[in-house]
């Protein structure tokens, strides 16, 4: 059952899954276009196999949760982690260890968060993370915007209602903005001091294997790269036969 938070006057629609209360919480933070119910039944399988607890919610601007009150900018991706993050962590699990699973702008997030001192972040699992604008992204996100434009939003209404245009048009304008290609977090990761598990698709039609080596050579922590043969942008839902466990066996050593 969905429940409700107020972080800087917006209302952040969460769901929390049971489990051992002795174990870290997952912390699931969902894809640039994604919300609570696009996980599909991947949190609570992992969270069924680690024997954990998980939390998942809406960031501002998708889903169930308040529209975005004013325009990105080039540091949208840091204010989520650094604001939004940060606060529901401290309001929903305070004192609770905890362990960040992000996918794509999740994943992002997850990093960044990782890279201000945080003594119960216990691991960060990266799926399909930017660290930096490379062309992949953008021909990805234009073939993406193409089709939008050609067939419409498809299957995204039923996830953000009338708000579907303005989430995918955030998305992609501000991935495709010029002002945006100097975007870049490679700077914080050295930052990044606990563990890292950094899994990507082979066949990522948004990223390279460059954004993998940039992540694994330049964080701190021990890091574990994970390559997931004929797998596109979405291990978690394309080949979980593969990604769960690996999830699994990184959560039951660093926890």
């Amino acid at each position: 059952m969905s429940e409700y938070i107020t972080i800087d006057d917006a209302r952040i629609r969460f769901k929390r899954i049971d489990g051992d209360t002795e174990k870290p919480v997952l912390v699931f933070l969902h894809e640039g276009l994604g919300c609570i119910e696009m996980w599909k039944d991947f949190p609570a399988e992992l969270c069924r196999l680690t024997r954990c607890s998980g939390l998942l919610y809406d960031r501002q601007g998708f889903g169930g949760s308040s529209s975005l009150s004013r325009k990105r900018t080039i540091n949208y991706v840091h204010d989520y982690a650094w604001s939004e993050l940060t606060t529901l962590v401290n309001k929903l699990i305070p004192h609770k260890a905890h362990i960040l699973i992000g996918h794509s702008d999740g994943a992002s997030i997850a990093l960044i968060y990782g890279a201000t001192e945080r003594p119960r972040l216990g691991g960060i699992i990266s799926e399909a993370a930017h660290v930096f604008v490379e062309e992949k992204t953008i021909q990805g996100i234009k073939a993406a915007d193409q089709q939008y434009e050609r067939y419409g939003p498809k299957g995204l209404t039923k996830y953000h209602g009338s708000r579907t245009h303005a989430v995918f048009k955030g998305w992609s304008e501000t991935w495709l903005s010029d002002w945006f290609r100097t975007w870049n977090i490679e700077a914080l990761l050295p930052a990044v001091t606990c563990p890292v598990l950094v899994l990507q698709g082979e066949d990522d039609d948004y990223g390279t294997i460059e954004q993998v080596e940039s992540i694994c050579s330049q964080v701190s922590g021990q890091v574990e790269p994970a390559f997931i043969p004929d797998c596109g942008h979405r291990p978690h839902h394309q080949c979980p036969e593969m990604a769960l466990p690996r999830m699994r066996e990184f959560i039951r050593r660093i926890s």
